[in-house]
């Protein structure tokens, strides 16, 4: 390099877990160049620099565990690499990102870091780490930076691409539950919560228990009054206009004031209240007509507007709205009081990150100034309160104060439209009492309510509705999860997979397998390309036919797509074999310090995700292996040919499960407690030479069949049919049922 510059030579997406960490990362290989001998206290006004442009650095801890330590390192003296991995999470969080993970490593080749941090989303980080480049060489070089400018352009992109407020108050609230998620569209809303025939979908604040039928009838605002008056719910009256006179008419037989609206629009666009002239209702028709298929003109209920959320039923949170207004200086125009009085408001903005609005004197508004013959360019007298919107933004929350009666009316409305999570819209003058003693009505049933408003009110407590929706979807326990199984190591991938998919298959479980020989549903053969990457296991979590899923998972994949799963029930590891690959690509030592990849900290992974009720199956006669039992969250299996393998002979005295050859017989022990199945030599894959690594297969996938609670009729039927022919699914039933192998099983 010619001048000191921070040059990406490689970008890995890596999409699940993987050696680094459980969430997607975007693993970036960058070259430092010269900042290779230049530290950042060498660099002169660089450190002060930084800390001006990006204040909030202080709040990162660093490798001293404590705030401000990442300023420490900046000051004592830190790599390039590091600056930018700080940096770069920074800019996403000033962007409107949760908070992220970090690492910075160096290589084998010395200037060339690995750089990893939490890719919420490819475009988001990438452009996060092009900005934080650019920053960070401004700061090195003393040339002005527009720190401001670079923020607003992340955060553009989040509101573009990341999730929106109402989708991620689902989604944490699912994975707070582990529940795993995966996002269906690349930059929208549609997620889908839990695994293959587990799962459930939304989108925004839409179910797969949301009816087509019901978000119909809610759209049309005639019909959705007319049904829930049916049952008694109190609504306006009014009725659907044709044109300009026949509201008028409407309004003149309803009684001044009255509300005019479309009659399936949304978000209060074209919704004018308290209409008190026909010449009002005749403008306020023109705009309503365009914002919807019709218009409705309905008395206006005296009061204020109010948003319940009811989800499943019941009602989970309340706001209330309230009237906008500004007081007159006798110096500043109305648009200049909005803008000082209003917008000003930090809650207030255009993104959906903001519980508040803009204030805009849009045609609403004019028409509301108008009725006090003003506009946008008059100057209020001194004191003068000046009514900009009606129906405003619903800002205060209310939950508590709702009554018990307004609460079940408000669930009643939700149920007759049909509506698993509706907002609900009614009038009145007190929350606290009920409808029908103060003529309050419901005005609107919506589906698809913003929930934004209940996370993050203006003032009040935020409601925990995510968590709400979560809970209608899953019950109780429920965490959305099939039986799941990763499998890794150097050999025997695929033979495991395959024959545990077999077993099963045996079981009566309609079973997905993705390995290198493609992708099975059942006996059927629906992919004959290699499956064993990201791509495939994504495929079967995606199926909602898949009651199991098997996935087999190599280094490569580990290293360059992550784990397509966030958590497994079992995870396998059949051996590992230093150098037997060629992962060079990804600058893997066979040995090494913390700050190197290894061949052991790839397959690890495959442990690190074993849920805590799941189970580690591992090779008890490969040393590398063995030692990953100390890592798993679950219980641990394991496997050998040989019961007097040390690491299997201290396992089982301590009471724990293992299983092995005995006899010629496969054993499976809890402590001194055995089962034993058939003869090893009566499976078609070993025959009469029962190499070792066959064996080792075999036993890998019996333990795993073992550990999902297969039965004992079950593994035995599975050794001695795996690549024989079957017969009709139909004919296996009894095995379905048949007894199960305890963990204490008396010895046979």
């Amino acid at each position: 390099m010619s001048k000191k510059d921070i040059i990406i030579r490689d970008i890995i997406s890596l999409r699940g877990p993987s050696i680094w960490t459980y969430p997607p990362a975007l693993e970036a290989w960058i070259d430092i160049g010269e900042f290779e001998d230049h530290p950042s206290n060498t660099l002169p006004g660089f450190a002060d620099r930084l800390k001006a442009w990006l204040p909030s650095l202080v709040s990162h801890r660093c490798n001293y565990g404590e705030h401000g330590g990442f300023l420490r390192r900046l000051d004592e003296g830190t790599w390039i690499g590091h600056v930018l991995e700080h940096v770069s999470l920074e800019l996403m969080t000033l962007g409107g990102l949760p908070d992220g993970f970090g690492r910075t490593r160096e290589t084998t080749t010395r200037g060339v870091y690995k750089l990893v941090i939490s890719n919420w989303h490819d475009e988001i980080t990438r452009l996060a780490l092009d900005t934080g480049i650019e920053l960070i060489l401004a700061a090195v070089e003393d040339r002005p930076y527009d720190v401001a400018a670079a923020i607003e352009r992340i955060r553009r992109k989040v509101d573009r691409k990341y999730l929106g407020p109402s989708t991620a108050a689902i989604v944490n609230a699912a994975e707070a539950r582990g529940i795993p998620h995966i996002r269906l569209l690349d930059d929208g809303n549609l997620v889908q919560l839990g695994y293959a025939a587990a799962m459930r979908r939304i989108w925004t604040a839409e179910t797969d228990q949301t009816s087509a039928i019901a978000e119909t009838i809610s759209r049309d605002k005639d019909l959705t009054k007319e049904l829930i008056s049916s049952v008694g719910v109190p609504v306006p009256e009014g009725r659907e206009v044709d044109d300009a006179d026949d509201a008028c008419d409407a309004a003149e037989d309803i009684g001044f004031p009255v509300v005019v609206k479309p009659t399936d629009g949304n978000h209060g666009r074209g919704v004018f209240i308290d209409l008190m002239k026909p010449e009002d209702v005749r403008k306020a028709y023109a705009i309503a007509v365009e914002e919807g298929s019709g218009v409705l003109v309905e008395r206006s209920i005296q009061g204020i507007e109010h948003r319940l959320l009811v989800v499943g039923g019941k009602l989970v949170a309340a706001n209330r709205s309230d009237l906008i207004t500004i007081t007159g200086d006798g110096q500043s125009t109305v648009q200049q009081l909005i803008d000082t009085q209003i917008n000003t408001d930090p809650r207030r903005g255009t993104t959906e990150l903001h519980p508040l609005s803009i204030i805009k004197i849009d045609t609403a508004a004019k028409i509301e100034l108008e009725r006090q013959n003003l506009t946008g360019d008059s100057v209020p007298a001194a004191g003068r309160e000046v009514l900009i919107q009606r129906n405003a933004n619903h800002a205060f929350d209310c939950t508590d104060e709702v009554h018990p009666d307004t609460a079940e009316v408000a669930a009643l409305a939700a149920r007759v439209v049909g509506l698993d999570i509706a907002g609900i819209d009614l009038v009145c003058q007190d929350i606290s009492k009920p409808l029908g003693e103060q003529g309050g009505a419901i005005v609107e049933v919506n589906a698809g309510p913003s929930l934004l408003m209940h996370i993050k009110p203006g003032i009040g407590k935020p409601r925990p509705v995510g968590q709400a929706i979560v809970d209608n979807l899953f019950a109780e326990g429920q965490r959305g999860r099939v039986p799941l199984v990763g499998v890794t190591g150097t050999h025997g991938k695929t033979a495991v997979a395959k024959l545990l998919a077999h077993l099963l298959y045996l079981s009566g479980q309609h079973a997905g397998l993705a390995c290198s020989d493609g992708i099975f549903l059942g006996r059927r053969r629906v992919q004959k390309t290699d499956a064993a990457n990201w791509e495939g296991g994504r495929r079967l979590l995606l199926n909602r036919a898949v009651e199991a899923a098997v996935i087999e998972n190599g280094a490569e994949v580990i290293l360059g797509e992550g784990l397509a799963y966030d958590r497994c029930s079992v995870g396998i590891v059949t051996n590992i074999v230093p150098g037997a690959e060629d992962l060079s690509r990804w600058d893997v030592q066979p040995t090494g310090g913390e700050y190197y990849t290894t061949h052991r900290s790839i397959y690890r992974t495959q442990v690190d995700v074993v849920l805590a009720s799941g189970h580690a199956v591992l090779n008890a006669e490969d040393e590398l292996v063995a030692e990953f039992a100390e890592l798993c969250d679950g219980e641990v299996i394991f496997f050998a040919a040989d019961r007097d393998c040390p690491a299997l002979a201290a396992h089982l005295a301590a009471g724990k499960r293992g299983v092995y050859v005995a006899a010629g017989r496969i054993v499976l022990a809890t402590g001194a407690e055995e089962i034993r199945l058939c003869r090893v030599g009566d499976s078609p894959t070993i025959g009469k030479v029962k190499k070792a690594e066959d064996v080792a297969n075999l036993l890998a996938a019996v333990a795993a069949g073992w550990a999902l609670g297969l039965s004992q009729d079950v593994l035995t039927t599975g050794i001695k049919t795996y690549g024989l022919e079957l017969p009709d699914p139909a004919l296996l039933l009894p095995l379905r049922s048949a007894k199960k192998p305890s963990k204490a099983a008396t010895r046979k």
